[in-house]
């Protein structure tokens, strides 16, 4: 039987979520940007956080990339990438007029919501976004709308919507929300409104789903979940949260470094997973660090491989 652990003490497992990390949209934004720089050599410009992941960010600055929040910080004619997150139609017709080279790093599933505000809106339909506002995949959805657009973030806002038509309302969702806060936000919207509009499936990604899934399995065999992302990463803080539901400590960390061994006190078993925008590098370096503080058994959970890729180039 396992002894428990403190600093500096052996016997501590660590069992690796599976899957964990990059998701296709991600490896597919991450290399249009690798590609882009290749051929028209640096600097590239891109329009907000190519990804949200810092270590990402960082290595791809350092190779000539160019992080803006704004198109007017852009000199006119550049190569501009627009972010996995999606932009506005706005947005996409300002780049046109400021002359920018566009390329357009959305991520495929993103683009999808996309289309079916369009379609709602224009058979006069009321859309709800399910998100969190402010984040840049929502921004970017209600700037694809032609109609009516409200964003819902929580339950207690469904009873207030003003809407043209309670029968004609249709909703879509955020890509990276949390499985269990869309369940109570969908009851609450469901309440309101009976004949809502719903998509044939759930426009939270594959990834998102997976990997949050995990984390629940993970969550029955642990005593400490660690997710490796960073602090403004939708998916990743979804992962810590998918575990305290289930009543285990989880930590979100963005490198090795930031583990405070006082947590691994009193810990035997620790799951360790990566949100969809996070170098499973980082996922080494973090099991080092936990070797260091006495980890001596490393292996992975039971999973399916996810072998989803996008084409980097439309038609491909």
């Amino acid at each position: 039987m396992k002894q428990g652990i403190g600093k500096g003490k052996t016997g501590m497992e660590v069992i690796l979520a599976k899957p964990r990390g990059f998701c296709a949209g991600v490896k597919r934004a991450i290399t249009i940007v690798r590609e882009a720089l290749d051929q028209h050599g640096p600097p590239v410009y891109v329009l907000h956080e190519i990804v949200h992941n810092r270590h990402v960010i960082q290595e791809l600055a350092e190779k000539g990339a160019v992080f803006v929040e704004s198109l007017e910080d852009i000199p006119s004619g550049s190569v501009t990438i627009f972010s996995a997150h999606g932009v506005s139609l706005a947005i996409e017709k300002m780049a046109d007029k400021l002359g920018l080279q566009t390329i357009d790093a959305t991520c495929p599933l993103v683009s999808r919501v996309h289309r079916r505000v369009v379609r709602l809106n224009k058979i006069g339909y009321d859309v709800l976004v399910l998100g969190h506002k402010g984040h840049p995949e929502v921004e970017g959805t209600c700037g694809h709308a032609a109609g009516a657009a409200h964003v819902v973030s929580d339950p207690a806002e469904v009873s207030n919507l003003q809407v043209a038509d309670p029968h004609r309302v249709g909703y879509v969702t955020q890509t990276t929300l949390s499985l269990d806060d869309t369940r109570e936000l969908l009851q609450a919207i469901r309440h309101r409104f009976p004949d809502i509009s719903e998509p044939e499936r759930t426009d939270i990604c594959y990834a998102t789903t997976n990997r949050q899934n995990a984390v629940r399995e993970l969550s029955t065999q642990v005593d400490l979940v660690l997710v490796v992302g960073s602090r403004n990463s939708s998916n990743s803080n979804r992962l810590r949260e998918a575990a305290e539901h289930r009543g285990v400590k989880a930590y979100l960390i963005d490198q090795a470094d930031e583990i405070d061994p006082n947590w691994l006190d009193g810990v035997r078993t620790i799951g360790l997973t990566a949100g969809a925008s996070a170098p499973e590098v980082l996922v080494k370096d973090v099991i080092a660090r936990l070797q260091s503080c006495g980890a001596d058994v490393i292996r992975e959970m039971a999973g399916e491989d996810e072998n989803v890729v996008f084409a980097v180039n439309p038609g491909d």
